[in-house]
């Protein structure tokens, strides 16, 4: 089974995706970092040097053609559900989960980690809340097409297996 994790940056998709895809016995796949691959550089320098369109049509291009294994979970970039037919072509080849958190929750998350991160890169404290707020009214209506949408606020790998009706507790 392919498991899609989608939702907005610093909802813990990587973390809790290699935990999950760890008590699953399932590969592990980092759309970012398998898009940083093929670019042959940072998704920083990638925006710099290409701006956001041409990152989103990389993006698009690797999600949808990459061979996935069988049984896997793949983290997706928190934009990449939110442009061209991502959401839809998830949607259609796997099972997506929402990892959901409050702004200030992300926020408090993202804070030391802006610079790895070109939406963000100069934002701080109430800045950062009121831009995340702002993204997650335009985002919400992408991320609500996942099969399933669970709080992240202190998930499990085992939980989310369980909501995921993969594994029993």
């Amino acid at each position: 089974m392919k498991v899609f994790l989608v939702g907005f940056m610093g909802s813990g998709k990587t973390t809790i995706g290699k935990k999950l895809a760890n008590y699953l016995k399932y590969d592990f796949i980092d759309l970012d970092k398998l898009i940083e691959s093929r670019a042959g550089m940072s998704i920083v320098d990638y925006f710099a040097a290409h701006g956001e369109q041409q990152f989103r049509d990389l993006e698009r291009e690797v999600l949808q053609k990459t061979d996935y294994p069988e049984n896997v979970i793949i983290a997706t970039g928190g934009g990449a559900p939110c442009f061209s037919d991502n959401m839809d072509w998830m949607n259609e080849n796997g099972t997506v989960a929402y990892l959901s958190m409050s702004p200030r929750g992300l926020a408090s998350r993202l804070e030391h980690s802006t610079a790895d991160r070109p939406l963000i890169k100069h934002l701080k404290n109430e800045d950062l809340v009121n831009f995340i707020a702002e993204k997650l009214k335009d985002r919400e209506q992408f991320y609500s097409k996942a099969k399933y949408v669970v709080s992240a606020a202190d998930l499990t790998a085992e939980r989310l297996a369980f909501y995921l009706n993969l594994k029993e507790v």
